[in-house]
C-alpha cells in the first residue's frame, strides 16, 4: 500500500542514528528493513531535520490506530475499521457485504453496507487489496465506531493465512507489535546516586518529545479544524491510514454532545397488567439519536414562539396557473413557495439566518432550507442549498429527488448535515398548527399548518365579509441567537412574500 520510493543514499552517520533508536526501542530487524524506503524518503524531504522526522515517522506507522501493522507471523495487512459517516455516528449496524472474502478491492468500491444514525449508507473503500477477512457479519447491530470488521492484504497469495484471524488476536498482536512510551524509573532506582538519577531522569524526559505523536491529516483539514477551532488529537480518521480528511472534520460532534445521550440511566420497563398484550419494537440507531437530540433541545434551548396567520389565495391561483402551462416539467406545491419565500426572508433579516455556536454567533451568508422529512426508519432533513438563487420550478424538483432518495435511505451524508433555517410542513395531514422544536445548531424552525377557508369581514363585499384560504405558521426561536423583535421582522418579511407571490419570481 505505501508507494514512497527513493534512490537517495543514507549517510552512514545517519544509518547509525537509526539503528541505534530502533536497538533502543527494540523494534525487530524485520520491521527495520521494511521500512528502509518510508526512511529513505523521510530523509530526503526533511533534510535539515532528517533525524527527528524518520523517528516521527517510525514510531507513528508503528503505532497508528488501526493502520497497517508489520507483525512476524502475519504479512503486511490494513484492518478496516467501522467508519463514522455522520456528525453523530457513534455505532452502526453492519448490512450485507457486497465484497466476499478473496475479491479484489480497488478504491471506490463499495465494501458493504452500513446503517448509521440518519440514513443506509455505502462504505466505500479508498485502497487497493484482496479482502482477506470479515471481522463482523452481516446483521450486526451497534458496533462501536473504530472496531475493526474486516482485514485487507496486499497479495492474494496472503489470504489464506489470515482464515483464523479475530478480533481478540488482532488485539493480542497490536499489544505486543505496539512500541511503548519509555517508562519513569521504578522505585528501587531512586537509590541511585544523584548525578545517575538526575541523567536517567533527563533521557527519559527528552524521550516522549523526540518520539512524540504526530497527527496525520490531509492540507485542507487541518485548515478547516483550525478555523473552526477544533483540536485534531480528538478527531478519528477515516481516511488511508486513518489520515484525518475533510469528512472527518465536517462530521465532528464535541465530546459533550456524544456523552449526554449515555449520561442517562436507562429506565427499566414498566411491568404491564396482567392480560395486557404488546410488542416491544427495537430502537433503530436512527430513533436513537432523534430522540437524544430532540431531548437536549428542549432541555438546552431556550425556544420561543411566534404564530401568524396569512391569506393563500394568490399563493394558490398561481400555483395553478404555473402547473397548467409547466408540460410536464414540474408540479409546484403550496411547500416550494414557502421554501423560496423563507429562503427570501433569510436575506432580508440575516439575523435569523444564525447559529449558536457557545462563544460566537455564526451568522450564514446563504438560505441553506433544511426540509423535515418522514421516512419509515425516522425524521431526516434533507437541504435545498442556496435556495434563495432557485427558482420555484427547480426548488420543486430538488425536493422531491431528495426526499425520494432520503426514504431509501441513499442520502450522502453532505445532503442532510448542516442547513442554516428548518421548515416542517404537517398541513398535508389536516393538521391547523403546531410548534416544532430547534434543530441545533440552528436558531429557527418554521411550523406550517393547513390551509383552511374562513370568513374575513369586508366592507367592499355586499355582504359585509368574503371566503379566504388562510394558513398557521408558528417560527420556533432560540432566545439566545434571534430576539422576539427580529422573529417578528422574519414573520413579517415571510409574509409580504407569502400574500405576494408574484414577488417570488422577480
Amino acid at each position: 500500500m505505501f508507494a514512497l520510493r527513493s534512490n537517495k543514499r543514507i549517510p552512514a552517520s545517519f544509518t547509525g542514528a537509526v539503528a541505534s533508536r530502533v536497538a533502543l526501542l527494540g523494534i525487530p530487524p524485520a520491521v527495520t528493513r521494511r521500512l528502509l524506503p518510508i526512511m529513505r524518503t523521510v530523509s530526503k524531504i526533511h533534510e535539515d531535520r532528517r533525524h527527528y522526522s524518520l523517528f516521527l515517522g517510525v514510531r507513528g506507522i508503528l503505532n497508528r490506530k488501526g493502520g497497517r501493522r508489520f507483525y512476524a507471523a502475519l504479512p503486511p495487512h490494513n484492518v478496516i475499521k467501522m467508519p463514522a459517516l455522520s456528525p453523530t455516528m457513534t455505532t452502526g449496524n453492519v448490512g450485507r457485504w457486497q465484497k466476499k472474502v478473496g475479491d479484489q478491492i480497488s478504491p471506490g468500491d463499495v465494501l458493504l453496507d452500513i446503517e448509521t444514525d440518519k440514513a443506509q449508507m455505502d462504505f466505500e473503500c479508498q485502497e487497493d487489496g484482496y479482502l482477506a477477512k470479515i471481522l463482523i457479519e452481516s446483521g450486526a447491530k451497534d458496533v462501536p465506531v473504530g472496531q475493526p470488521i474486516g482485514v485487507l492484504v496486499e497479495d492474494q497469495g496472503d489470504i489464506s493465512k489470515f482464515a483464523d484471524f479475530s478480533i481478540d488476536s488482532l488485539d493480542s498482536k497490536a499489544t505486543a507489535g505496539t512500541v511503548e512510551e519509555p517508562k519513569p524509573a521504578t522505585e528501587p532506582q531512586k537509590e541511585t546516586k544523584g548525578t545517575t538519577s538526575e541523567s536517567s531522569t533527563s533521557s527519559q524526559e527528552s524521550s516522549p518529545k523526540l518520539f512524540s505523536e504526530r497527527i496525520f491529516a490531509s492540507p485542507l483539514a487541518r485548515k478547516i479544524a483550525n478555523e473552526r477551532g477544533i483540536p485534531l488529537d480528538q478527531i478519528t480518521g477515516t481516511g488511508p491510514n486513518d489520515r484525518i480528511i475533510k469528512a472527518d472534520i465536517d462530521n465532528y460532534v464535541p465530546p459533550s454532545i456524544l456523552a449526554k445521550p449515555h449520561a442517562v440511566t436507562p429506565t427499566p420497563p414498566a411491568v404491564p397488567p396482567p392480560g395486557l398484550e404488546y410488542t416491544d419494537i427495537p430502537l433503530s440507531n436512527i430513533r436513537r439519536v432523534i430522540a437524544a437530540r430532540l431531548t437536549e433541545s428542549k432541555q438546552t434551548v431556550p425556544h420561543y414562539y411566534l404564530t401568524v396567520e396569512v391569506e393563500m389565495d394568490k399563493v394558490l391561483k398561481l400555483r395553478e396557473v404555473l402547473n397548467q402551462d409547466s408540460n410536464g416539467k414540474y408540479k409546484l406545491s403550496v411547500n416550494d413557495f414557502i421554501i423560496k419565500s423563507s429562503a427570501l426572508a433569510l436575506k432580508d433579516v440575516p439575523e435569523v439566518n444564525s447559529a449558536w455556536h457557545g462563544e460566537f454567533i455564526r451568522q450564514y451568508l446563504n438560505s441553506d432550507i433544511s426540509i423535515a422529512t418522514a421516512t419509515p426508519t425516522g425524521l431526516i432533513t434533507p437541504i435545498v442549498t442556496k435556495a434563495e438563487t432557485k427558482g420555484l420550478a427547480s426548488i420543486s424538483n430538488q425536493v422531491k429527488e431528495l426526499a425520494g432518495r432520503a426514504r431509501e435511505g441513499k442520502l450522502a451524508p453532505y445532503e442532510y448535515q448542516g442547513g442554516s433555517f428548518s421548515i416542517s410542513n404537517l398541513g398535508m395531514f389536516g393538521i391547523k398548527s403546531f410548534t416544532a422544536i430547534i434543530n441545533p445548531p440552528q436558531s429557527c424552525i418554521l411550523a406550517v399548518g393547513g390551509t383552511n377557508k374562513k370568513l374575513i369581514p369586508d366592507e367592499s363585499q355586499t355582504t359585509g365579509y368574503r371566503i379566504a384560504n388562510t394558513m398557521h405558521v408558528t417560527l420556533s426561536c432560540d432566545h439566545r441567537v434571534v430576539d422576539g423583535a427580529v422573529g417578528a421582522q422574519w414573520l413579517k418579511a415571510w409574509r409580504s412574500y407569502i400574500e405576494n407571490p408574484l414577488r417570488l419570481l422577480l
